[in-house]
């Protein structure tokens, strides 16, 4: 077991209860179902945009981003080159289409457009996603600060949780709006501290650096060929283009923020400054595992023998930075999970309330038991997503987190964007089309998820399209059968 110095054990301290005791000491402004879920939709835009960078950049993204570049290269970074596009269509009609709205819940129109089945339909995947994606994201924490100190990752799993799930439920979105913000700033200051560091750490130079990652094709971008087998350039921007439209326009996470700004100016600015901030943050992750790549193959001898690629920058995070910055980094990788937990916990819980409670069993809920249910619901999803993160370190979980993670979300919300613009899109689109629509959305989604590795299948039947493009066929195949019916039945109608 790696023992800290006090330095790093004070700043990794200080943080942590820094962060909780603001999410506490903001209880006072979550006393009421209003406050709880909009924070009175009184906060300023530039507060609601970092909130909504934090929500990117989960420790998913600060651990398994490096060792991606480290492993392969920058083809992942497609992802984030389709963010500007995608925050256009997000600011240009989803911000106005929700503010303009005002319900609290992002899948509540669903069921005004296309019946109950709908909201339903998109309740259950979001709710879905966001159990899988708290559990992923502790279970990297833990595996981060096993790697880095040897301590039992169950203990850190059970302990991050808890202080997450204690700010959450006492703060409200306020407290996860704000505390992202001092989140957004510490993991963005560690990820640049570790890039200088690595960048100037170079025996011969900043320039040794280049020239190792150019001989070994570090900085590709991946192959720009025609395969929608494999994960190219543009089968990874679609996927990006088609998962951030998804965020921004169905995404209970990010809906959610845009009623707390205090305007339509600042919902859209806010959106802006998310999305536009973390192309270059990410470059900066990406930068660390080409870096880090250079840095050992200059140092062979600091880095041990069979060490696994996501495992590189927490060894480097521990046995090559100073005094100091050692706690900075650990900070900012909690700052990471923290970021993107809260939020999902604080939206399951929104949806709890008034998508499932006030939907089905009491519509006319007093203020003082929607209350309740707001915390009951808090604590619930926040205890589900740590024992996810607890089934996964007891079976010492070892694929690649960003891969597995990206072909989860993928295939729990590939319909849900379909859904959406098919309403948007089409004013006289029925509950019957989308429904039809939506069935066989989900029967593409299944096979195309399913088939390749189920020996049932013979190969012909195979899909050979990349999971990546999941999002994309399913959402894409929602629409035109939505369209298709449409017409069909305003022709039989004639």
């Amino acid at each position: 077991m790696h023992q800290l110095p006090i330095v790093d054990v004070a700043v990794l301290l200080a943080y942590t209860a820094g962060v909780v005791g603001l999410g506490c000491w903001l209880m006072r402004r979550s006393r009421t179902p209003e406050e709880f879920m909009a924070a009175n939709r009184r906060l300023p835009g530039w507060a609601v945009g970092l909130s909504i960078f934090g929500t990117y950049v989960s420790s998913i993204s600060f651990l398994a981003l490096p060792g991606k570049a480290y492993d392969t290269n920058w083809n992942p970074f497609a992802f984030s080159l389709s963010l500007p596009l995608a925050a256009w269509i997000g600011v240009r009609w989803f911000v106005p289409h929700y503010r303009r709205l005002g319900a609290i819940s992002a899948y509540d129109h669903l069921e005004a457009r296309f019946g109950p089945w709908a909201r339903v339909y998109a309740v259950a995947c979001y709710l879905l996603t966001q159990v899988v994606r708290v559990g992923a994201i502790l279970f990297l924490v833990a595996l981060a600060l096993e790697r880095l100190l040897g301590w039992d990752p169950k203990p850190i799993i059970l302990g991050t949780g808890l202080l997450v799930t204690l700010y959450t439920l006492l703060g409200g979105i306020e407290a996860v709006i704000w505390t992202d913000v001092v989140q957004s700033i510490v993991l963005g200051a560690g990820a640049l501290a570790a890039a200088l560091l690595l960048l100037f750490g170079m025996p011969q130079g900043p320039g040794q650096l280049f020239a190792i990652a150019a001989e070994h094709g570090k900085f590709s971008l991946g192959s720009f060929g025609a395969s929608l087998g494999e994960a190219t350039f543009w089968v990874v921007l679609v996927y990006g283009l088609f998962m951030n439209l998804n965020n921004f326009g169905i995404d209970q996470s990010y809906v959610q923020r845009y009623l707390t700004a205090r305007s339509d100016a600042a919902a859209r600015r806010s959106l802006w400054l998310g999305a536009l901030l973390y192309v270059p943050i990410s470059a900066v992750f990406f930068f660390i595992g080409t870096a880090l790549f250079a840095y050992y193959k200059a140092r062979p001898e600091r880095l041990p023998a069979g060490i696994a690629p996501e495992g590189v920058f927490p060894h480097f995070i521990v046995h090559g930075l100073p005094q100091g910055f050692t706690g900075l980094l650990l900070a900012a990788i909690f700052a990471a999970a923290m970021s993107s937990v809260d939020s999902s916990l604080n939206c399951s819980a929104t949806l709890t309330l008034k998508d499932i409670y006030q939907r089905f069993f009491r519509r006319n809920a007093t203020e003082r038991e929607a209350m309740w249910v707001l915390w009951i619901s808090t604590v619930a999803w926040g205890v589900l997503g740590t024992a996810i993160a607890l089934v996964l370190a007891i079976a010492a979980a070892n694929e690649r987190t960003l891969d597995v993670w990206w072909k989860l979300s993928g295939v729990f919300s590939g319909g849900m964007l379909g859904i959406f613009l098919l309403g948007l899109l089409s004013r006289r689109a029925t509950g019957a089309a989308a429904l039809l629509a939506t069935a066989v959305g989900i029967l593409l989604i299944l096979w195309m998820t399913v088939s390749p590795a189920w020996p049932v299948f013979p190969p012909r039947l195979r899909s050979p399209f990349h999971s990546f493009l999941i999002p994309a066929f399913g959402s894409t195949a929602i629409i035109l059968v939505g369209f298709a019916a449409t017409c069909l039945a305003k022709g039989e109608r004639r």
